[in-house]
Parts: C-alpha cells; structure tokens; sequence
C-alpha cells in the first residue's frame, strides 16, 4: 500500500457557496488530473442533470461549471495510504485544512460524497459548518441508479 498525496488544487473563487467533498482522488483522477476524473464516475453527469446543463468535458469546463454554480471542490484528505480507490482501505489520513478555505469564500452548505469523506470531515473540517452526506458516485457504487443519485444531489442545487 503505498502513501498518496493529494496533488490537485481545491477549485474555488471567492463567491463560493457551496463545498463537496470526496475523500482524496482515485487513481484515475490523478492521471487525469482533475476531480472525479475516472470517466465512469457519474459525479459530472449527475451535476448536470441536476442543473440542467450539458455535461462538462475538460478541465476547464468543469471548473467553469463550478465558478458558474458557486461550487467548490476539494477533498477531506491531504495525504493517506490507499489501496487504488478503495475508501475502505485507508489508513494514516492526514486532513486538508477545510477551515481554512471555508474562511475566504461564502461556503454556507458542505456535501460529502461518500462515507468515508463524511467521517474525515467530522475528524478534521476545522469549521462548525455541518455536512450533508452524498451517495458516492463512484463506480464501484453501483447499487444506486442514476436517477436515484439525481434525487439525492438535488439538494446541492438549492
């Protein structure tokens, strides 16, 4: 198991109102570089439904799809070890400083996209904001269907 650390930048501008948060990117993410970059990860697709809009491709669509929607990303670990994606298998986590980001934007709601990412928040998010917990769209949660997904993340667009 090797110690990963988290290389991406949380993606945020000062009108921020809303924070999600995962748990630390997955293998796929990080050669992608960017979050929920595995391409059958349905983080994006479910954001669009859920505001109405095509799916963001790159990069840059994406963060543009965040500054538009007030949107906020990062994630609840800086460093930890992991077995590939497996949330399960994480040990030695070391917390972002969620504080800290909170503190120059409008962030008034934080949604957790995960378990994992719920319990890391409550031991390191260094802010009295509660979260919100997110199924995880992870395509190892197969469990949930799209649609059901759509319904439980329509709360970010309120």
């Amino acid at each position: 198991m090797e110690t990963i650390e988290h290389t991406f930048e949380p993606v945020y501008d000062a009108d921020s109102k809303i924070l999600i948060l995962g748990t630390m990117p997955s293998p796929k993410s990080r050669e992608t570089g960017f979050y929920y970059g595995h391409p059958q990860n349905r983080f994006w697709k479910v954001l669009a439904a859920v505001f109405d809009v095509p799916c963001p491709q790159t990069i840059e669509e994406k963060k543009a799809f965040c500054h538009t929607h007030h949107i906020a990303l990062w994630d609840t670990l800086r460093s930890c070890r992991i077995e590939g994606a497996s949330d399960a298998s994480i040990q030695d986590p070391v917390g972002n400083d969620i504080g800290a980001l909170v503190a120059k934007t409008k962030i008034e709601k934080v949604f957790v996209t995960g378990r994992k990412a719920e319990a890391f928040y409550e031991a390191y998010c260094g802010c009295d904001l509660p979260c919100v917990y997110l199924p995880s769209p992870s395509p190892a949660n197969r469990q949930i269907s799209f649609e059901n997904l759509k319904k439980a993340y329509e709360c970010v667009k309120d």
